[in-house]
């Protein structure tokens, strides 16, 4: 299932306006903004969409912000899965954008980051309590 998307765009106000008027129809309100980027969820929380000229890192521990064209994040059962999806794509050669471990904002994941063959940003991540 998915956790979240990160779509990179050119121009960031121009995007977000767009955002803003076709997803409120659809109950998705923008919930968090900074300069160049935001977050957009249901009321729910999930899922979340991130737009912006690059995808923002709230994480501590070795995850960069993101400039690829997709950040696509996978929820994850355990520990033990993010670091299964993890070394399966390091073994085929995808390259190394953060190794498993905690990520801390205002909740705790798990997570780990590669970038595929063509560029993109994909997450396996699990919230912990």
């Amino acid at each position: 299932m998915i956790h979240h998307l990160g779509i990179v765009v050119a121009d960031f106000m121009r995007s977000a306006a767009l955002y803003d008027a076709c997803l409120a129809p659809l109950g998705i309100m923008r919930n968090v903004t900074d300069l160049d980027w935001a977050i957009y969820a249901p009321a729910t929380g999930h899922p979340f969409l991130w737009v912006g000229a690059e995808i923002p890192s709230y994480w501590e521990n070795g995850h960069e912000p993101s400039h690829s064209p997709i950040h696509l994040a996978f929820i994850a059962p355990d520990r033990a899965a993010v670091n299964a999806f993890y070394y399966a794509a390091i073994d085929l050669g995808a390259e190394d954008n953060g190794p498993p471990g905690p990520r801390i904002s205002d909740v705790n994941f798990y997570s780990a980051f590669i970038i595929d063959y063509d560029g993109n940003n994909i997450e396996a991540t699990v919230q912990e309590s």
